[in-house]
């Protein structure tokens, strides 16, 4: 009995030794330079899960045990680790980590250490966008990250951006794959400010994750969340300006195109060559000032975050209007974005949403020749003409319309509505080891209407009753993931791993409808059935995908990562559905070895890394490549007779071998940081080669089909050097500064070619006055898209010129040249000026790329400056051609009243005739061909943040006003509206990658002035 008692007494003091040891700990967290509360710092017992979040005023409470360790962490400030030796308060400021080692970064499925990253990954966070008055995430994007390319399509407020990664490879897509929150989006449904930061996988190793669509590189874009037992913030972000157009053409007025007219014999509407013609005087109508006027943008944001113990939410809207400077065009969007986690079972289950719905609206064109016709429309022509039936100003000898009448005569709307789910849900099996369930929905909805009204506009035409066409198309897509996460320490040793299972289906539909004699003042799809048309389609895709990872650290010296994945296509065949794409990388902290121990007060980080890896593309025109067509034929002829029947043909057959696109890249990376942080510069060289890439080849003549074949045919090479680096600094107490910069050298080459053992080039787009030429091609050995042109060598100032300009069978090379006349470059030596004398002049593609960030604060007030340029392409202009080539007829370029004529022998300018008997007009030339290269003041942003002991009194956290100037100036040879030209979004243009470069008279990118306020309550 007695012993029982001292057993039962012994475990009793060991009870209340542990119940000794229950402590609960308090404190303040401050930040070391303002020494203000910090909201929103994790504070952890080190390994465990047990831990809380301090409050707005940076206050904490947490349960733990003597000797524990309390682990404060949050993101860009230093993890301090504080013992638990008592149950006094801990109080504690965070300094800011200019080194940032330890930051978290966004991978594939999951996230890794910054120092155990071994692939090519760039990030840019709040701190680069928070301050952009961007209007689209896009737009945020552009020249911060090195390698990654930004254009704008046009400055249309409804046209998008081209984003390219490590240059372009394919004729069919070469946009990069957009992850948002974890499923697959589109960067244009959100809004910058909603996005806490954006990583762009850009080597294999780091996107081979994403198989058969990463070949484009992949851009992980990350919302942001509220966090738990975060008090509720309220974030409002506004901003107005005032856009206007940077930059007029000169052409003539009403007099000088008189004139012009009149000296050279030119029709110009009744003040040219005739006898009885009254000259013109006065400056007659500026189309430019007509339709080009100052618009106005708005945007806000306001955005609430905060959470419990158990559960944290964000949730946002945004709206944004935009008119653009083109009479009659506008931009108008809405976005509603909410996103939450809740968890359960002590944090080891933890469900969650991301969601984003954006409805937008648009008005106007986006013709990419907008402002070709507008230049074009003689000055000598009012705006309003009375004596014309309906009010307008029209041209008696010249095919254009008035570009005031057409904008109001033409109502262009759009309207699209896209919806974003990805919801989940994730358990910890056991320590270490978590499941992960993801479905992500998305719905894409497009309705286009164009309505045309009635009217009379002289020679361009006669519209008596009303033309209508609408077009809706949806997309529709699903993907259903399971993926196992595994992450310990063990020691020195870090592992983790990954594996997944991926279902997608993808569905597309479109319905279109035209009616070409509606009744008058009736705008729907009503009126004479006969004229009515209508169309539809339907498409479907399907992937099944299996992939893995597993990533190595010993000792944080010695990295290893190795992934595969396999994706299973719709598009393909049987035997070719399948594809694999592996990728293995190694990285080497050398900082962390013994023999660099000398050298770690100047070196904080010093990382070599090395990767491999191979990305996949089956991105097409067509859904079904692998289909035969056949076609139900035509009307036929018997006797002399015509029977209405069918006979059917064979309209495209099927190749047997088409298999997806892949890419292998080869990188070597440096990363370095050095003097506490306040140095930070990354090295990558890389070579992209891909495969198999999809081109359109045409038919063999035996088969008896004509028209061109989806085949694996080409092989194109990338490669290049990236460097960043940021200098971040202080003077005084007070004053602190930054510089960074980017830069990316690229080479870009078609390597080979070969269709059926037969080589052969792809014409690309046919300009307009190209005679049906393509002025850019795709051919083995040069770059893609690169211009196919005739080269011009000046122009012949003497007849002694002309006659000395001999082959060598002493004929003359250009016979009928006047002197005054371009001359053109006999390149490949046949002694005759023809299109064999077409050859490589220049590509679309820069071989520079650079971005430069500069800025600081002092004494709450914030500069941040921002310039980006490009060097070494060229720009085909269009307009120019059009303007001083007199190959058609209408206004033109003050230029060419600097021509050559004998009284004015000493310019550069060629002869102007209105007879083109010596080819002085040709469009497939280097005369209209520019360089490209530019550098951009993009930003100036300057701001003042308002001090916190104001603001208390109001309950307002923080508060910060600034101006900000988009577009300010640029310094460029390229004589046209803006050298920033990507894609052409228009419509109709096969192969987008040759409408690069190419400038037929796109939408002027305007600048902009404006005021806003970052409000936090």
């Amino acid at each position: 009995m007695k012993q029982k008692f001292y057993l039962f007494f012994i475990l009793c003091l060991i009870a209340l030794s542990g119940f000794a040891q229950e402590l609960k700990v308090t404190g303040v967290v401050t930040e070391a330079s303002t020494n203000e509360p910090m909201p929103g710092v994790t504070v952890q017992v080190k390994g465990t899960t047990n831990g809380t979040i301090t409050n707005l005023d940076g206050q904490y409470t947490i349960q733990t045990k003597m000797n524990d360790i309390l682990v404060f962490s949050t993101i860009g400030m230093k993890t301090v680790e504080r013992k638990v030796s008592s149950n006094s308060p801990i109080n504690l400021s965070m300094a800011e980590d200019n080194v940032q080692l330890d930051q978290v970064v966004v991978i594939g499925y999951g996230t890794v250490k910054k120092s155990h990253l071994s692939g090519a990954v760039s990030s840019v966070g709040t701190k680069e966008l928070d301050g952009d008055i961007a209007t689209s995430a896009a737009g945020a994007l552009q020249g911060k990250i090195a390698g990654v390319s930004v254009m704008s399509s046009s400055g249309n407020p409804n046209d998008g951006t081209t984003i390219n990664v490590r240059g372009i490879s394919s004729l069919s897509n070469n946009a990069p794959l957009f992850v948002v929150d974890g499923a697959f989006g589109d960067i244009n449904m959100v809004d910058p400010n909603d996005i806490q930061s954006i990583e762009v996988l850009k080597d294999a190793a780091a996107a081979a994750i994403y198989g058969s669509r990463a070949a484009g590189g992949v851009v992980l874009i990350t919302t942001k969340g509220g966090r738990k037992e975060m008090p509720t913030k309220v974030d409002v972000n506004f901003f107005t300006g005032v856009q206007q157009n940077p930059k007029k053409l000169n052409v003539l007025n009403g007099e000088e195109y008189s004139r012009f007219a009149r000296y050279y014999g030119l029709a110009a509407d009744g003040y040219g060559a005739e006898t009885d013609a009254v000259p013109y005087t006065g400056e007659g109508t500026d189309w430019q000032d007509v339709m080009l006027n100052t618009a106005m943008v708005y945007k806000a944001n306001v955005a609430v975050t905060g959470g419990s113990k158990n559960a944290s939410f964000s949730a946002s809207g945004g709206y944004l209007n935009k008119d653009g400077i083109m009479r009659n065009s506008s931009h108008e969007s809405y976005n509603i974005r909410l996103k939450s986690d809740f968890s359960f079972l002590n944090n080891r289950v933890t469900v969650g949403e991301s969601f984003i719905l954006r409805m937008a609206e648009g008005k106007g064109g986006t013709d990419q020749d907008t402002m070709n016709g507008l230049l074009r429309f003689p000055s000598v022509i009012p705006i309003f003409d009375s004596e014309n039936a309906t009010g307008w100003g029209t041209s008696a000898d010249i095919n254009l319309p008035n570009p005031y009448a057409i904008s109001e005569i033409n109502d262009i709307t759009s309207e699209n509505t896209q919806i974003f789910l990805n919801a989940y849900l994730q358990a910890e099996i056991i320590n270490g080891l978590k499941y992960k369930l993801n479905l992500g929905l998305r719905r894409n909805h497009t309705k286009n209407r164009n309505y045309t009204g009635v009217y009379d506009l002289g020679t361009y035409g006669v519209n008596e009753q009303p033309d209508l066409s609408e077009s809706f198309s949806s997309f529709d897509s699903w993907v259903l993931e399971h993926t196992l996460n595994y992450d310990r320490t063990f020691g020195k040793h870090t592992v983790s791993g990954m594996v997944g299972y991926s279902a997608q289906k993808d569905k597309s539909y479109g319905l279109n409808g035209s009616n070409s004699d509606l009744p008058k003042f009736i705008d729907t799809m009503t009126g004479n059935v006969t004229t009515m048309k209508s169309s539809s389609s339907i498409y479907e895709q399907a992937l099944v995908s299996l992939f893995g990872r597993v990533m190595y650290s010993y000792d944080d010296r010695y990295l290893f990562s190795a992934s595969i994945r396999r994706d299973g296509s719709s598009r393909f065949k049987d035997g070719h559905r399948f594809g694999n794409f592996p990728s293995v990388s190694v990285g080497w902290n050398i900082n962390r070895e013994k023999f660099f121990r000398p050298l770690e007060d100047i070196f904080d980080q010093v990382k070599l890394r090395l990767s491999y890896g191979k990305l996949g593309n089956q991105e097409m025109d067509s859904y079904y490549p692998t289909l035969s067509v056949v076609s139900d034929g035509m009307n036929y002829l018997q006797g002399n007779s015509i029977w209405f029947g069918k006979i059917p043909f064979v309209n495209a057959v099927s190749p047997e071998n088409l298999t997806w696109e892949n890419t292998e890249t080869y990188n070597v990376g440096l990363d370095v940081t050095l003097l506490n942080g306040k140095l930070a510069l990354t090295a990558d060289a890389y070579i992209k080669n891909t495969n198999n890439v999809l081109l359109p080849i045409p038919y063999a003549s035996s088969t008896g089909i004509s028209g061109l074949s989806i085949q694996n045919a080409g092989q194109v090479q990338n490669k290049g050097i990236e460097v960043s680096a940021t200098w971040r600094s202080s003077i005084g107490d007070k004053a602190n500064y930054y510089i960074g910069a980017n830069l990316n050298t690229a080479n870009n080459k078609v390597t080979e070619i070969n269709a059926g053992g037969k080589y052969m080039s792809i014409s690309g787009y046919s300009a307009h006055g190209a005679g049906g030429r393509g002025i850019n091609m795709f051919k083995k050995g040069h770059s893609m898209s690169y211009f196919n042109l005739i080269e011009t060598d000046g122009i012949f100032r003497s007849m002694e010129e002309i006659e000395n300009y001999k082959n060598r069978k002493g004929e003359l090379i250009q016979p009928g040249a006047q002197v005054g006349d371009i001359r053109y470059k006999d390149w490949n030596g046949d002694g005759k000026i023809d299109t064999n004398d077409q050859h490589d002049v220049g590509s679309p593609l820069p071989n520079f790329t650079f971005g430069l960030r500069l800025g600081g604060d002092w004494n709450n007030f914030d500069l941040n400056i921002f310039i980006d340029g490009v060097a070494g392409n060229k720009i085909y202009n269009y307009p120019r051609y059009c303007l001083e080539s007199g190959a058609f007829n209408g206004n033109l370029s003050t230029n060419v009243a600097n021509s050559w004529r004998p009284d004015n022998p000493n310019t550069d300018m060629p002869r102007f005739s209105k007879v083109d008997d010596t080819d002085n007009k040709l469009a497939y030339t280097d005369r209209w061909l520019e360089d490209g290269s530019y550098v951009r003041l993009k930003t100036i942003d300057l701001g003042y943040t308002f001090p916190k002991q104001w603001l208390q009194k109001a309950m307002i956290q923080n508060l910060r006003l600034y101006v900000s100037m988009e577009n300010l100036f640029t310094l460029t040879k390229y004589t046209g509206y803006t050298p920033d030209l990507g894609e052409s979004s228009s419509t109709g243009v096969s192969y987008n990658v040759f409408s690069r470069g190419i400038d037929q008279g796109r939408y002027p990118i305007p600048r902009t002035f404006s005021f806003g306020i970052q409000l936090g309550l």
